[in-house]
């Protein structure tokens, strides 16, 4: 009875503190795979691959590096894992650039060249560039890189024999297209010419002229 009596007389628990109990004591949530390879595609972006650590995302995504083992088996299939979403993201991307109607295949080449060539996305060539570097030294992103750049050719191949050229023509014009926008992408040009986008307009003309 006295027992009994003595936690009668126990205080209530404030709400704000039992809150915080609670809170504790819930499992803690689990990020999708998804957040997982989006937080380590801007790791890789802004610090390459040697930042691409478990402890270093899982302080940026703000959860226990254990969480990031209810995804993944170890950190070679996270690699793995982004590498694939780049290279999915990287197809759609083309497919959308390179589509073509009967009749508007130049028109579709010369608008290749200004998306790819505008260099308007900073983080998604900063991405490229650190895939690419990452693909010279691992075998696994180096077969990827190479996949991508094949599709890229093989897109714009098509489109070169749509608009009437040889198959080998269109090869080399496919190949001199991408060297084109990627080179510009690394250079510093600006001050080399007052109308930047007459100078870019007259490559493009040179490039897709049948």
């Amino acid at each position: 009875m006295e027992n009994k009596a003595v936690k009668s007389l126990k205080p209530p628990i404030p709400p704000e503190i039992e809150t915080t109990v609670e809170r504790r004591r819930a499992p803690r949530a689990q990020l999708d795979p998804g957040r997982w390879i989006a937080a380590a595609i801007d790791v890789l972006a802004g610090e390459g691959i040697a930042g691409l650590r478990v402890e270093v995302l899982a302080k940026r995504c703000g959860v226990t590096k254990g969480s990031f083992y209810w995804h993944f088996k170890d950190r070679q299939a996270l690699f793995a894992a982004v590498l694939e979403h780049w290279k999915l993201g990287r197809i759609r991307d083309i497919e959308k650039t390179t589509a073509f109607a009967p009749g508007e295949e130049l028109a579709r080449l010369n608008y290749v060249i200004e998306v790819y060539g505008a260099n308007r996305n900073r983080k998604g060539m900063a991405i490229e560039l650190a895939i690419r570097d990452w693909a010279r030294r691992d075998a696994e992103a180096a077969a990827v890189v190479e996949a991508v750049d094949l599709y890229r050719l093989e897109c714009t191949r098509r489109l070169f024999v749509a608009a009437g050229m040889s198959d080998s023509e269109a090869k080399s014009r496919s190949l001199l297209l991408y060297a084109c926008v990627f080179g510009l992408s690394l250079m510093h040009y600006d001050p080399f010419d007052s109308n930047l986008p007459r100078l870019k307009q007259r490559i493009a003309e040179r490039i897709v002229a049948t």
